[in-house]
């Protein structure tokens, strides 16, 4: 158990025996707590869709997150999330996603600045470092109408970075039932840059607040968030409600959308044929012309190539939930309390289900396979009620800034350098993703 233990903290995935890639079900036993991880779809659609009330987030990702993320609604359950989400989920309607893509195209040409800086001709670049940068460009300019180049919010990335380094993806103290009063022994340095980033967030948020109460505040997101008001209840989020709700957009949008935009680029450096045929259609919508928001819905295949990335390299490789009443999965009884764990890594390389599980392959969502698993047996974004709110928006923000670097750079990979997946807030490299990129035009 203490060998299994120092793996899961170290990487999630060596922990994992590799049947667990045929298995419908697995079960884990310890003294203080049962996980069972389900692959077997029904099982998955009954926790997500069918009765979600049932299976309510852990407090295990609660209790591993509270100092940064507080009562955010990607912690909540019951009455306060659905709360949380009637005030939120408005500011992610299709309209608004057009008004925010100025934004994003904005962030995409900076980001293609950068890299020409410091490629030159031609050189060996970390991309993941990139990938961030650029998401957490996006995430600033869409949320707050700031780039990252204000000092606040370059603040605020240099934190969240320091925060990814140090916070596991689970905090292992926390699945033993302990009482609330007794100390959790956080790790000093976590606890610490969540602290800073709040304090920062929140002087971002308090200005907004002013800026709307003199009706000078710009019309963006965190605008929309903090002035939509529960049709229920007609309260809005007060100071500290935001914080929890901005820590989250970032965490959630800057970064999964860098490692989900970090490892397109490595399976485009990869298989060469795809990347030319992503380049192709890139040139054919696009043109000369500036990328606009109906050209990027005409990007099909280079979409297909995100959404396949995210198969292979889900950016949240792992959710966990709790039932709520005794259940029977698979002939097995589930005690109230127990661990629920679906995990994306495995459910979109399953064996059983996936034509090519372990294969790159773009063109698999338009086989009858690939359709049948996308409906079953594809979370990146979770799905059912508690699906993410910014998934719409996900999937503009990657294929544009995708579209916008494989038009600007070639990208190959480098011996020796092979990335390695470890999961700890999000999907990240072990040790980064280096690709060698040679600018294709001025």
């Amino acid at each position: 158990m203490w060998r299994h233990i120092k793996m899961f903290r170290e990487d999630i995935f060596s922990s994992q025996p590799a049947k667990l890639y045929r298995a419908w079900m697995a079960e884990f036993r310890t003294p203080f707590f049962r996980s069972y991880m389900i692959n077997q779809p029904d099982l998955v659609k009954l926790v997500l869709k069918d009765r979600p009330d049932d299976f309510p987030k852990s407090k295990v990702v609660q209790e591993s997150l509270e100092t940064l993320l507080g009562n955010s609604v990607f912690v909540t359950n019951g009455e306060i999330w659905k709360r949380q989400r009637r005030m939120i989920d408005p500011a992610f309607e299709g309209g608004r996603l057009k008004e925010t893509f100025p934004a994003m195209l904005a962030c995409g040409e900076e980001a293609i600045e950068r890299l020409q800086k410091e490629t030159g001709t031609g050189a060996i670049v970390e991309v993941e470092t990139h990938t961030a940068h650029a998401a957490a460009d996006v995430i600033f300019r869409t949320l707050f109408s700031i780039p990252i180049s204000d000092d606040v919010a370059t603040e605020v990335f240099a934190q969240f970075r320091d925060y990814q380094r140090t916070q596991p993806l689970l905090n292992l103290a926390s699945f033993i039932p302990l009482p609330k009063w007794m100390p959790r022994f956080r790790n000093r340095e976590t606890t610490e840059t969540s602290a800073a980033i709040r304090d920062l967030i929140g002087q971002i948020t308090e200005q907004r607040q002013d800026e709307i109460a003199a009706g000078t505040a710009p019309d963006d997101l965190a605008t929309k968030i903090m002035t939509t008001a529960d049709p229920e209840t007609g309260a809005i989020f007060n100071t500290e409600e935001m914080i929890d709700q901005v820590a989250i957009f970032f965490l959630a949008g800057h970064e999964t959308s860098a490692s989900a935009l970090a490892w397109s680029l490595y399976l485009l450096a990869y298989d060469q044929d795809v990347q030319a045929r992503a380049l192709t259609e890139v040139e054919e919508v696009f043109g000369n012309e500036e990328p606009s928001f109906s050209a990027v819905n005409q990007l099909k295949f280079t979409k297909a190539v995100f959404r396949e990335t995210m198969r292979l390299y889900p950016p949240v490789p792992g959710m966990i939930r709790s039932n709520t009443k005794p259940e029977c999965f698979r002939d097995r009884d589930v005690r109230p309390g127990s661990q629920v764990l679906l995990s994306p890594w495995h459910l979109h390389r399953h064996e059983r289900l996936w034509d090519n599980p372990d294969g790159f392959d773009p063109d698999r969502w338009g086989t009858e396979n690939g359709k049948k698993c996308m409906r079953e047996a594809y979370i990146p974004f979770s799905a059912g009620p508690r699906v993410c709110t910014g998934s719409g928006f996900a999937m503009i923000e990657g294929p544009l800034l995708l579209a916008m670097m494989i038009r600007a750079f070639r990208f190959e990979l480098v011996a020796g350098r092979e990335p390695v997946p470890v999961a700890h807030l999000t999907l990240r490299a072990k040790d980064g993703i280096y690709l060698q990129l040679t600018p294709r035009r001025n």
